[in-house]
């Protein structure tokens, strides 16, 4: 069976962003895939260090030590790659870009097995900032060679308060579509 990675960038184990992911996940399980959301909620994810050492590290692991490699581990053995963070000062939160640069180097020094890895980010904002955290996140998506998949608009929801995003109905509608265009594209490429 395929497998969906769901990552939530947010400090809140079941705020918006989780919330977001809920959506995907059961639009990707319906549609027979499996999911595994995973909440950076807790962790102090460090930032790369551009120390090279993952080039040389068995398994391409990052020296850093704070749990990060375990959900890099579970990254690469699946077929697709959701990322959901809040806005943050009009970008993305930063233990996600921490997180998604150190994936990005380990894949890149260890067989790109990001490439052609199926998936893309969504934003969650009280006001603004998504575009910004959107493009933040398919830079990486991008450089690493993913294969992104769009929607009727850009995966983004509105909302500040515990489980506000989900009133957005037109977000949430867009997260759907986006997470039956990851299935399908799943589905056609990996058979």
């Amino acid at each position: 069976m395929h497998k969906v990675i769901l990552i939530s960038g947010s400090p809140r184990k079941d705020g918006n962003s989780m919330g977001a992911l809920q959506v995907a996940a059961e639009v990707l399980r319906s549609e027979g895939l499996e999911t595994e959301i995973i909440t950076l909620a807790g962790m102090n994810i460090g930032c790369c260090l551009a120390c090279p050492r993952c080039s040389f590290n068995d398994g391409g692991h990052c020296i850093i030590e704070d749990g990060a490699n375990e959900i890099y581990a579970k990254i690469e053995q699946a077929d697709g790659l959701i990322l959901a963070a809040p806005v943050y000062f009009g970008t993305a939160r930063g233990a996600m870009m921490n997180f998604i640069q150190r994936l990005g180097m380990c894949s890149n020094r260890h067989g790109r097995f990001l490439e052609g890895m199926v998936g893309g980010p969504i934003a969650v904002a009280r006001r603004g900032g998504h575009t910004m955290a959107l493009s933040e996140m398919l830079m990486f998506c991008y450089i690493c060679g993913m294969t992104v998949c769009g929607s009727h608009y850009w995966n983004m929801l509105f909302g500040m308060n515990k489980g506000e995003a989900l009133h957005d109905e037109e977000g949430v509608s867009t997260v759907r579509l986006f997470a039956r265009r990851v299935a399908d594209t799943i589905s056609k490429t990996r058979g």
